[in-house]
């Protein structure tokens, strides 16, 4: 899924966040990230207002990314260092999916912690998550830099 609001402020002339939160109402923090497609919750009321000002709906906000099909499955087989099922030495993997995320349960079991020091590692020592509902999830790369990282080498690894 894909935000497109700022796609649709440009179309509709508006060009910044300013002229987004006067327009919907909202607060400039709130304008300021849906304008730059980096809002991560939304209240039914941000929705309604966005949809409302910008004279669209839901769906046109939010766009969809068609999942892999087939063809294009077969295409990234053939691609060198395509995800095998098997965890590769030295590089964490998800279970069956092309995505370069994790949950917190591959990053405990790459890692070798329990859930609440990678929770602990998110909250208060860097490393990169985006919640999203009652999941985190955590970019492959973000794992292997936060590994590198000097917190990490010099005090999780105790």
């Amino acid at each position: 899924m894909k935000l497109q609001i700022k796609e649709i402020c440009e179309a509709q002339g508006i060009k910044s966040a300013y002229e987004l939160a006067k327009r919907t109402k909202l607060n400039m923090p709130t304008a300021y990230r849906a304008f730059a497609n980096d809002i991560k919750q939304f209240t039914p009321q941000t929705l309604e207002a966005l949809c409302d000002a910008l004279q669209t709906s839901p769906n046109d906000i939010f766009g969809y990314v068609e999942p892999q099909t087939a063809e294009t499955a077969k295409i990234t087989k053939d691609i060198p260092n395509a995800e095998k099922p098997a965890k590769q030495p030295g590089t964490p993997q998800t279970t069956g999916t092309k995505s370069d995320s994790m949950t917190v349960g591959e990053v405990i079991s790459y890692l070798g912690k329990s859930e609440s020091s990678v929770l602990r590692y998110i909250k208060k020592y860097g490393l990169k998550a985006e919640k999203i509902g009652q999941s985190w999830k955590i970019l492959r790369k973000d794992v292997l830099e936060f590994e590198k990282s000097d917190f990490y080498i010099n005090e999780a690894k105790k």
